[in-house]
C-alpha cells in the first residue's frame, strides 16, 4: 500500500467518454455551453454593478452567485476541453489536490450564498418595513466573508484527508478531480472520509439548506395571510427563481455526494457532475433574468446605452 501511495505522482482523467469518434462533438457542445455560462454570468454581474436601480443587497448577492458560477465552471471545464482533444489526459498529484480544494470551496460557497439570498427574501416578504434596516451591504459582506472562511476550512479538511489515502491506481473515471472518484481509488474503504461526509459535511453544507427550508416555511405562512392578489403575485415572482435554483442545486448535490463510495456509479455521476458544473451555471442567469422584471429592464437599458454609444462614435 505504501509503495502504491508513493508511485501515484499524477492522475489520469478519463473524461466523459472513452470513444474517440465523439470527442469533437463533446468538445463543441461543452465549449458552447461554457462560453454561454461565462458570458451570461458576466453580463449579469455588469448589469448588477452598473445600473443604479440594482444597487441593493439582493443584487449584490446575485452578482456574487454569478461570480461563483463563473469560478465553478472555470475550475473544471477548460481542463476538460483540453483533455477531450488530447491524448495525454494526465494531471499532476499536486494540481489534482489543488483543483479538489478550490472545487469544494467554491461549490460549498454557492450553497451559503443561496442561504443568504433566502434570508433576504424572508425579510423582504415577512418584514418589509424594516428591510432596509435589517438587510444592508455591510451585513451581506459579513455573511459573504464568514461563509468563505467556513467553506475554505471545510474544503481544506477534506483535501488533507484525501492526501492521506493510499491509492491503488491513478485512473480517475471523471473529467476533474472530485472527492468521490478519488475515494474510489483508495486501496481500503475510506471510512473516515465517508463518516466526515455524512456528519461534518451534512452539518456544514446541509445547514444552509435547512435554513432555506425554514425561511420558506415562514414565507409560505406570510403568503397564506396575504389578502391582496397583487402582493401575492409579487411575492411569488420574488421567490420563484430562487426556489428553482435551490431545487436544481441541492438535488444534484444529494445525488452526487450523500452516498457511500461503494455505491458510486461511474457513468451516472459524471452526467450529474456535468449538470452541476456546467448546465446549472449556464441556466442560472437565464432563470434570474427571464423571471425578473428589474433585471430585464436593466439589460434593456444597458443594451440601449451601448447602442447609443456605438451610434455616436460612428457619427463622429
Amino acid at each position: 500500500a505504501t509503495k502504491n501511495k508513493t508511485e501515484v505522482t499524477e492522475f489520469v482523467l478519463l473524461g466523459l467518454s472513452s470513444r474517440p469518434e465523439i470527442q469533437p462533438v463533446i468538445f463543441g457542445v461543452v465549449l458552447i455551453m461554457y462560453l454561454m455560462a461565462v458570458l451570461g454570468n458576466t453580463l449579469l454581474i455588469l448589469v448588477a454593478c452598473s445600473d443604479p436601480r440594482l444597487q441593493t443587497p439582493m443584487y449584490f448577492l446575485l452578482s456574487q452567485l454569478s461570480l461563483i458560477d463563473i469560478s465553478l465552471t472555470t475550475i473544471t471545464i477548460p481542463q476538460m476541453l483540453v483533455h477531450t482533444l488530447s491524448v495525454n489526459r494526465s494531471i499532476s498529484y499536486n494540481r489534482c489536490m489543488t483543483q479538489l480544494f478550490f472545487f469544494m470551496a467554491v461549490g460549498s460557497m454557492e450553497v451559503y450564498l443561496l442561504g443568504a439570498m433566502a434570508y433576504d427574501r424572508y425579510v423582504a416578504i415577512c418584514d418589509p418595513l424594516r428591510y432596509s434596516a435589517i438587510v444592508s451591504y455591510s451585513l451581506c459582506l459579513q455573511i459573504t466573508l464568514t461563509s468563505w472562511m467556513v467553506v475554505s476550512l471545510n474544503s481544506l479538511l477534506y483535501s488533507v484527508l484525501v492526501t492521506r489515502l493510499t491509492f491503488c491506481g491513478n485512473k480517475v473515471t471523471h473529467f476533474f478531480c472530485d472527492i468521490t472518484p478519488l475515494l474510489k481509488l483508495s486501496c481500503t474503504r475510506p471510512v473516515l472520509n465517508e463518516m466526515l461526509i455524512f456528519t461534518e459535511g451534512v452539518a456544514v453544507v446541509g445547514s444552509p439548506f435547512f435554513f432555506i427550508w425554514g425561511s420558506y416555511v415562514r414565507i409560505g405562512i406570510a403568503m397564506a395571510h396575504m389578502h391582496s392578489f397583487a402582493a401575492l403575485k409579487k411575492a411569488l415572482s420574488t421567490c420563484s427563481s430562487h426556489i428553482l435554483v435551490v431545487l436544481l442545486l441541492f438535488g444534484t448535490l444529494a445525488r452526487m455526494y450523500l452516498k457511500p463510495s461503494s455505491s458510486y456509479d461511474l457513468g451516472q455521476d459524471r452526467q450529474v457532475a456535468i449538470f452541476y458544473t456546467l448546465i446549472s451555471p449556464m441556466l442560472n442567469p437565464l432563470i434570474y433574468s427571464l423571471r425578473n422584471q428589474d433585471v430585464k429592464g436593466a439589460l434593456w437599458r444597458l443594451f440601449r446605452k451601448l447602442h447609443t454609444s456605438d451610434w455616436l462614435s460612428d457619427k463622429e
